[in-house]
């Protein structure tokens, strides 16, 4: 495979009641090797649920519908989709690692740090010995900046502050060498001086461990200064898609620009904050045409009528919208 990880046509379906609702429709990401790839947009875009379906944690009655989710593995290539709850079981960790939103809450309370470091060596290397597993969590301790880690293996989540248990979590997702780290919302409640460590954290242990990064966040900050590329959901679609620079610099999508006039409103003469008016349509109440067309500035009639296709609006640079092409969605 060319690409790490490559997700084709992906669907994404839940029950409400006897219907069957969509939450992510016709999805497609090739994630390049050594790469940080962002994922950015508003709660309730598809963005979690899309890092959940890479490892199978969806839960019920959340399933993938369609699609195909293929990665290239230490093993060769494998349909993520395809495989038994053990083979999955076997890959989430040491192929495949994920920081979750809340790192309070992914810790067990009843564990102290080494514990729960132990349980992921183990798992995936029964034949290491205590010492060795001990040696190892400190050795990714010290890796993300821990202060005192001896101390820190014998404390419990509760004795120990956000940003500690964010580099924890890190350590933990990182203890064996995965190939891909799904961070969702890796910052979320940490104070400004705390995210730039963790961002700064994370792109040093990239370059380190060769390891590709999807970040998932609804700040574009967070974007602009950890990933390469970026690509732009909005309910249950991907709108937008470029690299960084060019997104940032040629914005073509009107939500993108949204998003982006949201986060510099504070900075000009104004000095009001710009929101984007009305909120992302739950699934299964999604328009015929544009879903974005209800609070869009810029919607045409058309826009009401017809799904616009994902084409590329320039080399590299794909948005889905009427102004920069007249294709319609299949």
């Amino acid at each position: 495979m060319e690409n790490l990880l490559e997700i084709r046509d992906l669907k994404i379906t839940t029950l409400r009641g006897k219907n069957t609702v969509k939450l992510l429709d016709k999805v497609d990401l090739d994630i390049k090797k050594k790469c940080s790839f962002g994922i950015v947009g508003e709660s309730g875009c598809g963005k979690s649920i899309t890092a959940n379906a890479i490892l199978g944690l969806l839960p019920y009655p959340l399933q993938v519908s369609e699609g195909s989710i293929r990665y290239d593995s230490k093993d060769g290539e494998k349909e993520l989709l395809k495989l038994s709850k053990k083979e999955m079981r076997s890959a989430r960790g040491r192929e495949i690692s994920m920081i979750f939103q809340e790192p309070m809450t992914s810790l067990d309370p009843i564990f102290n740090v080494e514990m729960q470091m132990d349980e992921a060596l183990t798992f995936h290397h029964p034949q290491m010995s205590k010492s060795e597993k001990r040696e190892r969590s400190l050795e990714m301790l010290r890796r993300v900046n821990i202060p005192r880690p001896e101390q820190t293996l014998a404390s419990y989540p509760h004795q120990l502050s956000g940003g500690q248990l964010q580099r924890i979590m890190i350590a933990i997702a990182l203890i064996n060498d995965p190939r891909l780290l799904l961070a969702d919302e890796p910052t979320t409640a940490l104070d400004v001086t705390i995210q730039a460590q963790i961002l700064k954290l994370m792109n040093d242990l990239k370059e380190q461990n060769d390891t590709s990064i999807i970040m998932i966040t609804h700040d574009l900050g967070v974007i602009a200064e950890t990933c390469e590329e970026v690509a732009v959901f909005y309910a249950g679609q991907i709108v937008e898609q470029a690299n960084v620079i060019e997104l940032f610099g040629k914005t073509a999508h009107p939500y993108t620009l949204g998003l982006l006039r949201a986060v510099t409103s504070l900075g000009g003469e104004s000095r009001k904050l710009y929101t984007i008016p009305g909120i992302v349509p739950p699934g299964g109440q999604w328009s015929q045409g544009c879903r974005f067309a209800d609070r869009c500035e810029k919607c045409m009639e058309k826009c009401r009528q017809a799904m616009p296709a994902l084409t590329e609006a320039a080399p590299g640079h794909y948005c889905r919208c009427f102004l920069h092409s007249e294709e319609v969605e299949a």
